[in-house]
């Protein structure tokens, strides 16, 4: 690795700047590295004015998503090393509302959430607790979408978003079939009629944009592909 990166920054304030513009920075490097690393340096010790979200630093919580060279990555996960090049870009978020520098508005991204209703509610005749064995077949095929941690990676990596702000996007749809692939979820077929809608699955062109973004390896299109085939389904009179 070099002795110093040479890092160039997005920097903006709505409040009191006309336009974006770039910091250029060269921080010297240390061993085991990541990005998260890179911009507390600057801040620590070359601006202090440079904002940007972190908190748990173990890739569990999201708040640190950034675009880095090109490609939404956790901070905290983004090893320098791993980037091979001594030349470091950092941005905010694609397709979210700038707060100021690399701290975008996530609101938007959660008012998606919200129109699917993203936490379970038990049917009447559900005594709990009841149970989903971690061997099912029910568990397994849903397992590796549980994984999601809200970053907004996936979120800011869809063209779709970009085109289309009422798109509810990727991480509220895979968000959105967990909970209706459950059958003990009361909401189920209520649910997939907000999903099945101009904005909902029908908007996903399947590029996966977003599995090749998200940082815990989830597929949403593959969500979003069970959620179309459900909604098929519902017009049959087939799911209930």
């Amino acid at each position: 690795m070099p002795d110093l990166l040479h890092v160039k920054v997005f920097r903006f304030n709505p409040e009191s700047d006309i336009a974006p513009k770039y910091d250029n920075f060269e921080v010297p490097v240390f061993n085991n590295m990541a990005i998260l690393d890179v911009v507390m340096h600057i801040q620590n010790y070359m601006d202090r004015s440079l904002s940007f979200r972190f908190s748990c630093r173990i890739g569990m919580c999201g708040s640190c998503a950034m675009y880095v060279n090109g490609r939404a990555r956790l901070a905290c996960r983004t090893q320098v090393s791993a980037l091979k090049t001594q030349n470091i870009t950092i941005m905010p978020l694609p397709n979210f509302p700038i707060i100021r520098d690399l701290v975008v508005d996530m609101e938007p991204f959660f008012e998606k959430w919200k129109k699917i209703k993203p936490y379970y509610l038990p049917k009447k005749e559900i005594r709990e607790p009841v149970t989903v064995r971690p061997d099912s077949n029910e568990r397994e095929f849903i397992d590796d979408m549980l994984d999601c941690i809200s970053c907004g990676c996936c979120y800011s990596a869809c063209s779709m978003v970009a085109t289309n702000k009422e798109y509810l996007g990727p991480a509220a749809l895979n968000r959105a079939y967990t909970l209706i692939a459950d059958k003990r979820d009361a909401i189920r077929v209520e649910r997939l009629k907000v999903v099945d809608r101009s904005y909902g699955v029908w908007r996903c062109h399947t590029q996966f944009n977003c599995a090749e973004a998200c940082p815990k390896n989830i597929v949403p299109t593959r969500s979003i592909q069970n959620l179309k085939r459900r909604c098929v389904l519902k017009k049959f009179g087939i799911f209930k």
